[in-house]
């Protein structure tokens, strides 16, 4: 089982949509780097939930990868704002996964929290420029984000 990080802003997608919802297709993800790493995704890898472009952004929820190499559709609507007119149905471009609800952390972890406990090393997230809205997280640094997530005293 890996783990990822995957950004949102929640007035686009956020953890409530993803809790009411229990599951979604991530679609819409138009950088070949994510791409790439939605392509690594396993049935049953988990996934930290970031709120993006909000205040404060950070970690509020966990999810868990129900499906991968899903073709995202979006990218066949010329409606969409993520319609790529280059992509083939008979050889997609752009993949999705689809993610379940697995938890709502309240409070979550902010961003300033997270420069604070972590490194760029730890977190690709905490690298300046990084705009990448999926990228891996390591089991040891996995391990410490979920307990201190989950833990009583915050």
């Amino acid at each position: 089982m890996a783990f990822w990080l995957l950004k949102s802003e929640p007035d686009v997608y956020g953890i409530a949509d993803l809790e009411r919802e229990g599951e979604t297709l991530w679609d819409g993800v138009r950088n070949y780097q994510a791409r790439n790493f939605l392509r690594q995704m396993a049935v049953g890898d988990r996934a930290f939930f970031y709120h993006s472009n909000t205040k404060p952004p950070g970690i509020v929820g966990l999810m868990t990868v129900s499906a991968t190499e899903q073709v995202d559709p979006s990218q066949f609507d010329p409606n969409s704002d993520y319609y790529d007119p280059r992509s083939q149905p008979d050889n997609p471009t752009w993949i999705a996964v689809k993610l379940a609800f697995s938890d709502r952390f309240q409070p979550g972890l902010t961003l300033a929290e997270l420069r604070t406990e972590f490194t760029a090393e730890d977190l690709l997230i905490l690298r300046p420029g990084n705009r990448l809205s999926v990228t891996p997280v390591a089991d040891p640094v996995a391990d410490r984000l979920l307990q201190r997530l989950r833990s009583p005293a915050r």
